[in-house]
């Protein structure tokens, strides 16, 4: 199975037909007046909402109004990703997402909202490689030994995850099914519980975003055996890629991303003008330094980009969700 590559986007806006213009122009005219509420879909202090905060700051400045961050944590993004959904369609009410969001629409049976449906895209924002890792006292040092570990175990090692459907269940199901090797899953409420067990040597590997993974990494908690990107990471430039080691098919790039969608209906100038100020924002080295020091690297591109590659990526793990049997309620 390929991924395509997340897209390596130019900053654009939408085009409009001549019978839209005029009213788009109207409703964006001044934008914004007032200030614009950003809605995190994860819980203060993760690494999502400080990658949202950081962008809201420099956001705020270009578009000359505050960006009021707002957490709604809970139900893996959905709850924000409806209550944005339902709101006024101004702009004045953004929802701070992630993949989660195009994982749901396949993983959750009843949903009161479609992501393709009722929430239009602004940008893509960052993005980041998943990193395979193992507590440190088990015997895998690179790939080549982590496929021959877990060949050897017969399906008796355990894994963890964020819970049923995360990516990161889905990343290690995805790797467990390339080198043709069982585990047994061990969902959580939340990596970073996931993360932590791995470390104590409850549950033997993971994987989770390096930007959750890089501190215990670097403090030997655990060990990185391989990222999903299609290159390697420069936070982590001596762990190789899935697809050059033999844990995925060649051409495997996958990350977890962030981006910045609102209201279905929003008029087409406003949300070119909100793809406008991240595109500004994604440009200053401060704030793309500060990005990747998180492990986060900027992203961006169009409205219209990042609607296409979010279709791409409903499609591909619609897939991926029925063929590993995952459902939530």
């Amino acid at each position: 199975m390929r991924r395509r590559p997340l897209l390596a986007l130019g900053a654009g806006a939408l085009a409009l037909g001549p019978g839209r213009r005029v009213a788009a122009q109207g409703a964006a005219q001044g934008f914004p007046t007032r200030p614009v509420r950003l809605v995190v879909a994860f819980p203060p202090g993760g690494p999502t909402d400080v990658v949202a905060r950081i962008l809201a700051e420099r956001m705020g400045r270009e578009l000359g109004q505050a960006i009021v961050v707002e957490n709604r944590g809970g139900a893996n993004g959905n709850i924000a990703a409806e209550a944005v959904s339902k709101s006024e369609a101004d702009g004045y009410t953004l929802l701070y997402n992630t993949s989660s969001i195009a994982i749901s629409r396949a993983l959750y049976r009843k949903l009161a909202y479609d992501v393709l449906q009722d929430l239009v895209p602004v940008s893509l924002t960052a993005a980041s490689p998943l990193a395979l890792v193992v507590n440190p006292a088990m015997p895998p040092r690179d790939p080549a030994g982590f496929i021959a570990w877990v060949k050897a175990e017969g399906g008796r090692l355990s894994y963890s995850s964020g819970g049923v459907g995360n990516i990161s269940h889905l990343v290690s199901y995805l790797v467990l099914r390339h080198i043709g090797a069982e585990a047994v899953h061990v969902p959580y409420r939340g990596t970073a519980a996931a993360l932590t067990d791995t470390a104590a040597g409850n549950v033997q590997f993971t994987s989770d975003t390096v930007v959750t993974a890089l501190p215990l990494i670097q403090d030997g908690r655990v060990r990185a055996i391989a990222v999903s990107s299609a290159e390697r990471t420069p936070l982590l430039p001596e762990v190789p890629t899935m697809s050059e080691s033999g844990l995925t098919p060649p051409g495997f790039d996958l990350g977890a991303w962030q981006g910045i969608m609102a209201p279905a209906k929003t008029p087409p100038e406003v949300v070119a003008r909100l793809n406008a100020a991240v595109a500004a924002t994604l440009a200053d080295p401060e704030v793309r330094g500060r990005l990747m020091q998180q492990g986060a690297r900027p992203t961006g591109g169009s409205a219209a980009d990042f609607a296409r590659y979010l279709g791409n990526e409903v499609a591909f793990w619609t897939r991926v969700v029925k063929e590993s049997g995952a459902t939530a309620e």
